[in-house]
């Protein structure tokens, strides 16, 4: 990394934050005001005098990183833009600048790695009753106040026990567990993006799908360079209101939608997940105009999943959602438009299943992460020959 101007700076500023509300500013005015575009905004801040005294085996110089006057730098994998002085954490805790560099600790170091069936993900249209080996390190550019993965999403990489496993190891591990896919999952994997592209470019080789599971929070140019590598992606899509992706989330609502619009036009698979949180995420205003926008710039054909919330982490004294909610935000989904929309985390619901579009009939049964029915052929339905979208095996 080489040191810029400050009007070079600054147009690497514009184009790592494009999308965010977050106006491009010198870097004094910048580090003051960063992440504070609303009074209950809970985006985090970067660490500082918080990286470790020294690099380990689990770690390497970060992609998308740019050197600033006085041994600074800034990040450039999502829109927060991390700026660190030497001896500065990211908000995500896994990157940390060092004399000048930024590194990431999170390479190889999985905290977690299972065996998962696809369904889980939620991924309903692509290879169903699939094997996926899921992998994650820790770290999340977001505080979701009702996040289902706090124990490592909202710590360091050298805070929890960890796997040691290279991409290399990655792949062996997915041959011998018979997986059809890797999954980068569980935390948010954009935090530890560089394993993950250098995992997915093997897997890729070995005819090994690639699984993006995440909440979309990412700059255009490492985007771009991940949809050359994954095969299918779900994102969580948090709300469809500002200040509830503030309040809520810790980000902002624009960028996530960049990443939809993106793997559109790159025509990568992907679904998209709304957990729906009482109180921030049910009103069905905001839900129609969700899927207003879902249909006018993604098309009908992209499945939409409607989770329901339970109680913890922060927001522990909520109540679950509502069943009858789900049920209708369903309907007002299907009523847009969408083709496909799916309740999750309601057994037996009909919302499990997958209908035809066209004629209506139940294409593939769902009982749990179970397929006891399948009725497409071919890409296409059983009874009336429409083709169905998605990648069937």
């Amino acid at each position: 990394m080489k040191p810029v101007s400050r009007r070079k700076f600054l147009t690497f500023s514009a184009l790592t934050l494009a999308g965010s509300s977050l106006p491009v500013r010198p870097l004094c005015a910048f580090t003051k005001t960063q992440g504070k575009t609303g009074s209950d905004n809970i985006a985090g801040k970067p660490f500082k005098n918080d990286a470790p005294e020294h690099l380990w085996k689990w770690s390497r110089e970060a992609d998308y990183s740019i050197t600033l006057p006085g041994n600074a730098v800034i990040c450039g994998i999502c829109p927060h833009g991390c700026v660190l002085e030497d001896g500065d954490r990211s908000i995500c805790r896994s990157r940390v600048n060092i004399n000048g560099n930024l590194h990431t600790l999170a390479y190889g170091n999985p905290c977690s790695v299972n065996t998962d069936p696809i369904e889980k993900k939620p991924l309903f249209h692509f290879k169903p009753a699939s094997k996926a080996l899921s992998i994650a390190s820790t770290g999340c550019n977001f505080r979701c106040l009702n996040c289902q993965n706090w124990q490592i999403s909202q710590v360091k990489p050298e805070d929890v026990r960890f796997y040691d496993l290279f991409p290399e190891q990655v792949i062996i591990k997915a041959v011998d567990v018979k997986a059809d896919s890797i999954a980068y999952t569980y935390s948010e994997a954009t935090t530890y993006y560089e394993y993950m592209i250098d995992t997915a470019q093997l897997a890729k080789k070995k005819g090994i799908s690639n699984l993006w599971i995440s909440n979309g929070y990412i700059n255009p140019e490492p985007l771009s360079a991940l949809c050359e590598v994954i095969d299918a992606a779900n994102i969580n899509l948090k709300s469809f209101d500002n200040r509830t992706y503030q309040k809520l989330n810790g980000g902002n609502l624009d960028p996530v939608l960049n990443t939809l619009k993106t793997l559109h036009k790159k025509k990568v698979h992907f679904e998209i997940t709304t957990l729906v949180v009482p109180g921030y995420v049910d009103d069905e205003k905001m839900i129609k105009k969700m899927c207003q926008w879902i249909i006018h710039n993604l098309g009908p054909d992209h499945p939409m999943h409607f989770l329901r919330f339970f109680p913890q982490y922060k927001l522990d004294r909520l109540y679950p959602t509502p069943i009858s909610v789900l049920t209708n935000l369903r309907k007002i989904a299907i009523d847009t438009g969408i083709r496909y929309v799916y309740v999750g985390n309601v057994p037996d619901h009909e919302g499990n299943h997958t209908f035809c579009h066209q004629c209506g009939k139940m294409l593939i049964e769902r009982k749990g992460y179970h397929i006891p029915t399948c009725n497409i052929e071919k890409n296409k339905c059983r009874f009336c020959s429409t083709l169905i979208p998605g990648q069937w095996i």
